[in-house]
Protein backbone atom coordinates (compact mmCIF):
# COMPACT_ATOMS: atom_id res chain seq x y z
CA UNK A 1 0.00 0.00 0.00
CA UNK A 2 1.35 3.26 0.37
CA UNK A 3 3.90 4.19 2.59
CA UNK A 4 5.03 7.25 2.46
CA UNK A 5 3.19 10.57 0.48
CA UNK A 6 5.74 12.75 0.57
CA UNK A 7 9.08 14.49 2.37
CA UNK A 8 9.94 17.66 4.73
CA UNK A 9 13.34 16.93 4.36
CA UNK A 10 14.72 13.76 6.04
CA UNK A 11 10.82 13.71 7.34
CA UNK A 12 8.68 11.22 5.56
CA UNK A 13 5.06 12.00 5.65
CA UNK A 14 3.04 8.77 5.97
CA UNK A 15 -1.05 8.32 5.31
CA UNK A 16 -1.03 7.06 9.18
CA UNK A 17 0.51 10.23 10.13
CA UNK A 18 -1.70 12.17 8.13
CA UNK A 19 -5.03 10.15 8.89
CA UNK A 20 -3.43 10.29 12.66
CA UNK A 21 -3.89 14.18 12.40
CA UNK A 22 -7.37 13.86 11.05
CA UNK A 23 -8.44 11.68 13.72
CA UNK A 24 -7.75 13.88 16.35
CA UNK A 25 -9.14 17.34 14.16
CA UNK A 26 -12.56 15.43 13.86
CA UNK A 27 -12.32 14.36 17.77
CA UNK A 28 -11.42 18.15 18.91
CA UNK A 29 -14.43 19.25 16.39
CA UNK A 30 -17.27 16.87 17.74
CA UNK A 31 -15.85 17.62 21.40
CA UNK A 32 -16.40 20.95 21.11
CA UNK A 33 -19.83 20.70 19.60
CA UNK A 34 -20.33 18.42 22.35
CA UNK A 35 -19.21 20.15 25.53
CA UNK A 36 -20.99 23.75 23.56
CA UNK A 37 -24.46 21.36 23.26
CA UNK A 38 -24.41 19.95 27.46
CA UNK A 39 -23.04 23.63 28.36
CA UNK A 40 -19.91 22.53 30.43
CA UNK A 41 -16.95 23.84 28.16
CA UNK A 42 -15.47 26.35 25.89
CA UNK A 43 -13.28 25.42 23.07
CA UNK A 44 -10.10 25.87 25.09
CA UNK A 45 -11.66 22.91 27.57
CA UNK A 46 -11.84 20.60 24.22
CA UNK A 47 -8.39 21.48 23.25
CA UNK A 48 -7.17 20.79 27.00
CA UNK A 49 -9.05 17.47 27.13
CA UNK A 50 -8.32 16.49 23.72
CA UNK A 51 -4.41 17.28 24.12
CA UNK A 52 -4.23 14.94 27.37
CA UNK A 53 -5.92 12.74 25.93
CA UNK A 54 -3.78 12.43 22.58
CA UNK A 55 -0.57 12.80 24.64
CA UNK A 56 -1.24 9.95 27.23
CA UNK A 57 -2.86 7.87 24.51
CA UNK A 58 -0.08 7.98 22.31
CA UNK A 59 2.25 7.35 24.90
CA UNK A 60 0.18 4.86 26.58
CA UNK A 61 -0.32 2.95 23.13
CA UNK A 62 3.79 2.41 22.58
CA UNK A 63 4.22 1.47 26.45
CA UNK A 64 1.57 -1.34 25.57
CA UNK A 65 3.22 -2.07 22.40
CA UNK A 66 6.85 -2.62 23.83
CA UNK A 67 5.31 -4.79 27.21
CA UNK A 68 3.25 -6.74 24.63
CA UNK A 69 6.61 -7.70 22.68
CA UNK A 70 8.94 -7.16 25.65
CA UNK A 71 11.29 -5.15 24.20
CA UNK A 72 11.44 -1.49 25.25
CA UNK A 73 13.29 -0.15 22.13
CA UNK A 74 10.26 -0.38 20.26
CA UNK A 75 9.41 2.66 22.28
CA UNK A 76 11.55 4.76 19.73
CA UNK A 77 9.86 2.96 16.92
CA UNK A 78 7.48 4.57 14.58
CA UNK A 79 5.21 1.59 14.48
CA UNK A 80 2.83 0.03 17.70
CA UNK A 81 0.23 2.27 17.90
CA UNK A 82 -2.09 0.19 19.81
CA UNK A 83 -5.57 0.85 20.98
CA UNK A 84 -6.55 -0.60 23.92
CA UNK A 85 -2.87 0.86 25.58
CA UNK A 86 -3.92 4.52 24.55
CA UNK A 87 -7.00 4.20 25.74
CA UNK A 88 -6.11 3.14 29.34
CA UNK A 89 -3.97 5.97 29.52
CA UNK A 90 -5.78 8.65 27.55
CA UNK A 91 -8.29 7.66 29.75
CA UNK A 92 -6.18 8.22 32.65
CA UNK A 93 -5.55 11.85 31.79
CA UNK A 94 -7.93 13.49 30.47
CA UNK A 95 -9.62 12.26 34.15
CA UNK A 96 -6.84 14.12 35.73
CA UNK A 97 -7.78 17.13 33.64
CA UNK A 98 -11.20 16.56 34.01
CA UNK A 99 -10.14 16.95 37.95
CA UNK A 100 -8.49 19.67 37.67
CA UNK A 101 -10.56 21.58 35.61
CA UNK A 102 -13.62 20.89 37.95
CA UNK A 103 -15.29 19.58 34.82
CA UNK A 104 -18.91 17.58 35.95
CA UNK A 105 -18.03 13.97 35.26
CA UNK A 106 -20.71 12.11 33.37
CA UNK A 107 -21.31 14.96 31.37
CA UNK A 108 -17.72 15.39 30.04
CA UNK A 109 -17.58 12.09 29.28
CA UNK A 110 -21.04 12.41 27.62
CA UNK A 111 -19.80 14.86 25.19
CA UNK A 112 -15.71 12.67 24.67
CA UNK A 113 -17.78 9.25 23.94
CA UNK A 114 -18.81 10.42 20.38
CA UNK A 115 -15.79 12.02 20.05
CA UNK A 116 -13.80 8.94 20.58
CA UNK A 117 -15.69 7.09 18.56
CA UNK A 118 -15.06 9.24 15.18
CA UNK A 119 -11.65 10.03 16.09
CA UNK A 120 -11.24 5.91 16.18
CA UNK A 121 -12.88 5.81 12.60
CA UNK A 122 -10.95 8.29 10.78
CA UNK A 123 -7.95 6.93 12.18
CA UNK A 124 -8.36 3.59 11.00
CA UNK A 125 -8.02 4.45 7.50
CA UNK A 126 -4.47 5.24 8.00
CA UNK A 127 -4.29 1.57 9.49
CA UNK A 128 -5.83 0.56 6.06
CA UNK A 129 -3.70 2.78 3.88
CA UNK A 130 -0.54 1.65 5.49
CA UNK A 131 -1.39 -2.26 5.16
CA UNK A 132 -1.10 -2.52 9.18
CA UNK A 133 -3.69 -4.16 11.37
CA UNK A 134 -5.82 -6.25 8.62
CA UNK A 135 -7.47 -9.63 9.69
CA UNK A 136 -6.94 -13.15 8.46
CA UNK A 137 -6.98 -14.66 4.53
CA UNK A 138 -10.32 -14.54 2.87
CA UNK A 139 -11.27 -15.44 -0.76
CA UNK A 140 -14.50 -12.67 -0.65
CA UNK A 141 -14.40 -10.16 -3.65
CA UNK A 142 -13.47 -6.97 -1.19
CA UNK A 143 -10.01 -8.82 0.56
CA UNK A 144 -6.97 -7.21 0.22
CA UNK A 145 -3.53 -8.41 -0.59
CA UNK A 146 -0.95 -5.87 0.87
CA UNK A 147 2.17 -6.39 -1.50
CA UNK A 148 3.75 -4.19 0.82
CA UNK A 149 2.31 -4.15 4.31
CA UNK A 150 3.15 -3.87 7.70
CA UNK A 151 4.31 -7.11 7.42
CA UNK A 152 2.95 -8.04 3.47
CA UNK A 153 0.29 -11.16 3.84
CA UNK A 154 2.81 -13.24 2.27
CA UNK A 155 2.03 -16.86 3.52
CA UNK A 156 5.53 -16.50 4.74
CA UNK A 157 4.85 -13.44 7.04
CA UNK A 158 1.51 -14.78 8.30
CA UNK A 159 3.07 -17.94 9.55
CA UNK A 160 5.86 -16.15 10.95
CA UNK A 161 4.89 -13.37 12.50
CA UNK A 162 0.99 -14.25 13.57
CA UNK A 163 1.44 -18.14 13.81
CA UNK A 164 -1.40 -18.74 11.34
CA UNK A 165 -1.89 -22.42 10.38
CA UNK A 166 -1.94 -22.30 6.29
CA UNK A 167 -2.06 -25.18 4.19
CA UNK A 168 1.10 -26.71 3.26
CA UNK A 169 0.14 -26.36 -0.14
CA UNK A 170 0.83 -22.65 -0.29
CA UNK A 171 4.00 -21.52 -0.62
CA UNK A 172 5.75 -18.94 1.35
CA UNK A 173 6.19 -16.37 -1.13
CA UNK A 174 2.22 -16.78 -1.85
CA UNK A 175 0.40 -13.40 -1.61
CA UNK A 176 -2.90 -13.78 0.24
CA UNK A 177 -5.90 -11.41 0.73
CA UNK A 178 -6.96 -10.58 3.72
CA UNK A 179 -9.71 -9.19 5.71
CA UNK A 180 -9.37 -5.29 5.50
CA UNK A 181 -10.79 -5.34 9.07
CA UNK A 182 -9.66 -1.27 9.58
CA UNK A 183 -12.53 -0.08 6.82
CA UNK A 184 -14.64 -2.84 9.11
CA UNK A 185 -13.80 -0.67 12.59
CA UNK A 186 -14.28 2.62 10.33
CA UNK A 187 -17.56 1.70 9.35
CA UNK A 188 -18.72 0.79 12.65
CA UNK A 189 -17.24 3.21 14.64
CA UNK A 190 -18.95 6.06 12.29
CA UNK A 191 -22.24 4.04 12.76
CA UNK A 192 -21.08 4.17 17.04
CA UNK A 193 -20.62 8.03 16.17
CA UNK A 194 -23.65 8.57 14.70
CA UNK A 195 -25.65 6.83 17.43
CA UNK A 196 -23.88 8.88 20.04
CA UNK A 197 -24.63 12.43 18.58
CA UNK A 198 -28.14 11.18 18.38
CA UNK A 199 -28.15 10.62 22.57
CA UNK A 200 -26.31 13.82 22.73
CA UNK A 201 -29.38 15.82 20.74
CA UNK A 202 -31.84 13.76 23.02
CA UNK A 203 -30.21 14.70 26.54
CA UNK A 204 -30.66 11.18 28.17
CA UNK A 205 -29.74 11.06 32.38
CA UNK A 206 -25.72 11.99 32.69
CA UNK A 207 -23.51 9.32 32.02
CA UNK A 208 -25.84 7.32 29.13
CA UNK A 209 -24.51 8.23 26.64
CA UNK A 210 -20.63 7.64 27.64
CA UNK A 211 -22.16 4.09 28.66
CA UNK A 212 -23.55 3.13 25.47
CA UNK A 213 -21.03 4.54 23.17
CA UNK A 214 -18.11 2.93 25.25
CA UNK A 215 -20.18 -0.67 25.63
CA UNK A 216 -20.84 -0.36 21.18
CA UNK A 217 -16.58 0.38 20.91
CA UNK A 218 -16.09 -2.64 23.21
CA UNK A 219 -18.58 -4.94 21.76
CA UNK A 220 -17.18 -3.59 17.94
CA UNK A 221 -13.00 -4.86 19.12
CA UNK A 222 -14.55 -8.37 20.59
CA UNK A 223 -16.26 -8.91 17.35
CA UNK A 224 -13.79 -7.75 14.90
CA UNK A 225 -10.81 -9.34 16.63
CA UNK A 226 -12.30 -12.56 15.62
CA UNK A 227 -11.15 -11.62 12.06
CA UNK A 228 -7.97 -10.06 13.02
CA UNK A 229 -4.56 -11.75 12.30
CA UNK A 230 -3.29 -11.97 15.65
CA UNK A 231 -0.29 -13.96 17.77
CA UNK A 232 -1.73 -12.74 21.11
CA UNK A 233 -4.63 -15.23 21.57
CA UNK A 234 -4.08 -16.63 24.78
CA UNK A 235 -6.94 -16.49 27.07
CA UNK A 236 -9.12 -19.63 25.57
CA UNK A 237 -8.47 -18.24 22.04
CA UNK A 238 -9.26 -14.61 22.78
CA UNK A 239 -6.85 -11.71 22.54
CA UNK A 240 -6.25 -9.44 24.90
CA UNK A 241 -7.99 -7.25 23.48
CA UNK A 242 -10.81 -8.80 23.70
CA UNK A 243 -10.12 -9.97 27.58
CA UNK A 244 -10.46 -5.54 27.78
CA UNK A 245 -13.51 -5.46 25.63
CA UNK A 246 -15.21 -7.94 28.51
CA UNK A 247 -13.71 -6.07 31.23
CA UNK A 248 -14.74 -2.49 29.86
CA UNK A 249 -18.42 -4.41 29.56
CA UNK A 250 -18.75 -5.81 32.76
CA UNK A 251 -17.60 -2.17 34.18
CA UNK A 252 -20.72 -0.41 31.84
CA UNK A 253 -23.04 -2.81 33.22
CA UNK A 254 -21.92 -2.11 36.86
CA UNK A 255 -22.45 1.68 36.25
CA UNK A 256 -25.34 1.46 34.08
CA UNK A 257 -27.24 1.74 37.61
CA UNK A 258 -24.84 3.83 39.78
CA UNK A 259 -25.86 7.49 40.76
CA UNK A 260 -25.13 10.02 38.23
CA UNK A 261 -25.95 7.80 35.56
CA UNK A 262 -29.19 6.79 36.10
CA UNK A 263 -30.15 9.83 37.62
CA UNK A 264 -32.93 11.37 35.61
CA UNK A 265 -32.51 14.29 33.56
CA UNK A 266 -33.10 17.73 36.07
CA UNK A 267 -36.66 19.20 34.87
CA UNK A 268 -37.31 21.79 32.17
CA UNK A 269 -37.71 25.03 33.61
CA UNK A 270 -41.37 24.72 32.35
CA UNK A 271 -41.51 21.46 34.29
CA UNK A 272 -40.18 22.87 37.84
CA UNK A 273 -42.68 25.61 37.71
CA UNK A 274 -45.46 23.34 37.71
Amino acid sequence: MIQELFRIGPLAISPFGVLLVAAFLAAYLQLQRGLTRLGIGDPDTASALLFAGGVGGVLGAKIYYAILHGDWRLLLERSGLVWYGGFVLGTAAVAWTMHRRRLPPWPTLDALAPALALGYGVGRVGCFLVGDDYGVPTTLPWGIAYADGLPPTTAYYLRREFGLELPASISDDTLLSVHPTQLYETAIALAIWWIGVRLLRRRPAPGRTALVVFALLALERFGVEFLRVKDDRLLGGLTLAQAISLAILVAVAALWRRPGAAAPPPPRAAEARR
